[in-house]
């Protein structure tokens, strides 16, 4: 499996906690929120919306939560986010990009900045990274009843160009122009992922001994755990040795 993939493994093991759950929603809430505002409430006629939504289930957000953002977003006294997004690098030279949503620019500045600096890292300009990430689609599957062999040659020929598994999970991973096609071929299919989203992948990793990559996430969860930060992408390699003492 590799490093990138592992990070994402430790996170979802992480996410089983209330307090990091109560994050997770808080970050998916402001998904939909800004998916509605812009498209509307109707999920049917909202790409963006229908896919924040799958995603809120699949992290078991109760139904109550997501039908009040979604009116929350199309009433009068909605909330207005801004995307943004802040590229650098961390301890020990790890390339950081991170996605935010804000309603306060200039709060969200400073926090991110402050962290950069507490953590000895340092923030670059917009564009700096371009070359070092590459937008992919990546689903999140539990594969409990499902048979890989059944539905690969269906997922290649829609785009899918990787296949993981840990455990019960499977992650296909696609070109990000592919993401709605291989999106399609698993409704089809009838699999409903328990996440699907555009994510940044490392185009190469950076490996660390222990205590350098500790101090490297330490950071990571220090951005990670800002409301106004909605992902957070590096290119630590996580070893084996690592992904144990962390998992």
């Amino acid at each position: 499996m590799s490093g990138h993939n592992k990070w994402s493994t430790i996170k979802r093991k992480k996410g089983a906690n209330d307090a990091r759950r109560g994050k997770i929603f808080t970050k998916i809430i402001k998904e939909i929120l800004i998916a509605a505002k812009e498209g509307g409430g109707d999920p049917d006629t909202n790409s963006r919306l229908r896919l924040a939504i799958q995603n809120a289930k699949g992290a078991n957000m109760p139904k109550d939560n997501i039908e009040r953002a979604i009116k929350k977003a199309v009433g009068s006294e909605a909330d207005t986010y801004v995307e943004t997004s802040f590229e650098g690098y961390g301890p020990c030279g790890v390339a950081i990009f991170a996605e935010c949503l804000t309603d306060n620019n200039n709060r969200t500045v400073a926090s991110v900045r402050s962290a950069f600096n507490k953590h000895g890292g340092k923030l670059g300009t917009n564009g700096s990274l371009s070359s070092l990430f590459e937008r992919k689609g990546k689903f999140t599957i539990n594969k409990e009843g499902i048979s890989l062999d059944d539905i690969e040659l269906d997922l290649i020929d829609a785009g899918a160009q990787d296949f993981e598994i840990d455990d019960e999970i499977l992650t296909i991973t696609c070109a990000k122009e592919d993401f709605g096609s291989v999106h399609r071929k698993l409704n089809d299919l009838g699999i409903e992922p328990e996440e699907a989203r555009l994510k940044r992948v490392p185009n190469n990793m950076k490996s660390l001994d222990i205590d350098s990559s500790r101090k490297v996430l330490r950071f990571i969860e220090a951005l990670e755990d800002d409301d106004d930060i909605q992902n957070v992408y590096h290119n630590l390699e996580i070893s084996d040795e690592l992904a144990d003492e962390l998992g």
